[in-house]
């Protein structure tokens, strides 16, 4: 029965937090955004010490169920290893923890994380690597599956869907993904949790206190019979059946051992008070000495809050001028970060790269960037739409903090960015022909027309910007009619102007 109860439990995990990343409804994100927030990663970035506290109490009471109900991409390995063993039964065998591969990533990640190296810690962080999995390979496929219902639907005078672009936000983060989803893939197929007990950081974190869970799978010794079916379905190789040890800091409290096992010698229960105060402790290893355990207790207490301390320290639119296909990216010098990112540099320290709020994003302005020091993390673009003033989804999703939640009377007043005018692309320059699109559409009036003498000694209207009115937002760069590129672009502020 406890086994079932955690398959529903993670299974509704599960779904929640692919139905986040699939973008399916912004209802969606309202009533199940606090899966995210609940992450282990996203909780440690925003300093949320009521959910750290949470997850910590639960490792020390239950064990490691964390990593088998609540991480998806834990429970996406279930799967994975789930399929494999109906290809081959009985196929795992225990293993000693390799200590040197797990405390080595785990210390480049934590020094990665305090002087906010990027690169390392987004392709590490097990939550944001499912999130691109999601957003880069799955959303396409779901995309593609609602706009056929919408097709069919369509001829018969219903439009229940509605269809959805679909485009590739970046190619660097697909492969990424792409190549994550399979080396996790074949890792889970063939030696269950492999990943999560030799590389995933939040695992080896959440291992310290797992050594000490009250609640622990245990081996009544007095029933076992060394069938050793128990060490060949378990996915963590934490059982060595001869022995008759548990390596309480791999075990995920799966429970698949008590399926198994057919002697009842094998139980999910409380360790009596007496065996927990004892002075030795049966682990993994029998010769084990209690002080070694002791010290990796307090050195992950040590990791958990240090690592939180430092890491504080650091529209589709409603029309156009032209098809806008064929626009090109513009070089910025500076970023575009969303409002309330505060500046690239804070996104730089606090993002993990999970794509939460690129799949959120309605207007297709956020993608990920290709920019080794900022690698996968959103910057914006208005090649496909603009931010409206109006809307706030990227903030209200962010698990981490880097973008912080603001409201949608404030956000006209937050400059991200001012427009820049260039005079060889401009189409009244070029040919002579009145243009002010952007003047036009300008929210804040920011942009006027005014005139201009060309080098061929024509006059003509072209834009004039007032940078103190210019929020950044984009939208006279995606509604220029210039191609390929824009005759105006945003360059982004250093630190966001609130005023």
């Amino acid at each position: 029965m406890l086994r079932k109860i955690r398959i529903l439990l993670a299974t509704l995990c599960y779904i929640a937090v692919t139905l986040l990343f699939l973008g399916v409804s912004w209802r969606i994100n309202l009533w199940l955004g606090w899966v995210a927030k609940i992450q282990f990663l996203p909780a440690l970035m925003a300093l949320n010490f009521g959910v750290l506290a949470g997850l910590i109490i639960l490792t020390l009471l239950f064990g490691r169920l964390y990593c088998s109900i609540i991480c998806p991409l834990g429970v996406m390995q279930d799967i994975l290893s789930w399929f494999g063993r109906k290809a081959k039964k009985n196929r795992y065998s225990y293993s000693p923890e390799k200590k040197w591969l797990r405390y080595s990533v785990l210390a480049v990640f934590v020094a990665c994380l305090i002087i906010g190296f990027a690169p390392v810690t987004t392709l590490l962080a097990p939550y944001s690597a499912y999130g691109r999995i999601v957003n880069s390979l799955f959303r396409p496929l779901y995309d593609l599956l609602i706009n056929g219902l919408a097709t069919i639907e369509s001829n018969y005078d219903s439009y229940l869907f509605s269809e959805a672009e679909i485009w590739m936000r970046s190619v660097t983060t697909f492969v990424v993904a792409l190549l994550t989803l399979g080396i996790i893939g074949v890792l889970a197929w063939r030696h269950g949790r492999t990943y999560c007990n030799t590389v995933c950081p939040v695992g080896t974190i959440l291992s310290f206190f797992a050594r000490f869970s009250l609640f622990r799978i245990q081996i009544n010794e007095d029933k076992c019979r060394k069938c050793s079916l128990c060490t060949k379905n378990c996915k963590a190789a934490a059982i060595d059946f001869k022995n008759g040890t548990i390596d309480l800091s791999r075990c995920v409290a799966c429970g698949d051992c008590i399926d198994k096992c057919h002697d009842g010698a094998i139980s999910y229960r409380p360790l009596p008070l007496k065996d927990h105060c004892a002075k030795s402790q049966k682990t993994a290893t029998a010769e084990r000495p209690v002080d070694e355990s002791k010290r990796a207790f307090l050195t992950g207490a040590a990791v958990a809050i240090g690592t939180t301390a430092m890491a504080q320290a650091k529209i589709k639119v409603d029309g156009g001028l032209a098809e806008i296909e064929d626009k090109k990216v513009p070089h910025r010098e500076t970023p575009v970060t969303p409002p309330g990112s505060i500046s690239a540099r804070n996104m730089q320290r606090h993002c993990t790269a999970c794509q939460l709020c690129v799949s959120a994003c309605p207007n297709n302005v956020l993608r990920p960037s290709s920019d080794p020091l900022r690698f996968m993390q959103p910057e914006m673009s208005f090649e496909r739409g603009y931010c409206r003033p109006e809307c706030t989804h990227c903030s209200e999703v962010c698990p981490t903090g880097a973008i912080q939640a603001i409201r949608q009377e404030d956000k006209p007043f937050i400059h991200i960015g001012h427009a820049v005018w260039i005079e060889q692309n401009c189409i009244p320059v070029v040919n002579g022909d009145h243009c002010g699109a952007c003047a036009k559409h300008c929210p804040t009036d920011a942009i006027q027309m005014v005139e201009y003498t060309t080098a061929d000694e024509r006059t003509v209207l072209v834009p004039a910007i007032d940078n103190e009115r210019c929020i950044g937002c984009g939208k006279c760069e995606h509604l220029c009619p210039a191609r390929p590129f824009s005759a105006i672009y945003v360059e982004g502020n250093t630190t966001h102007i609130v005023g």
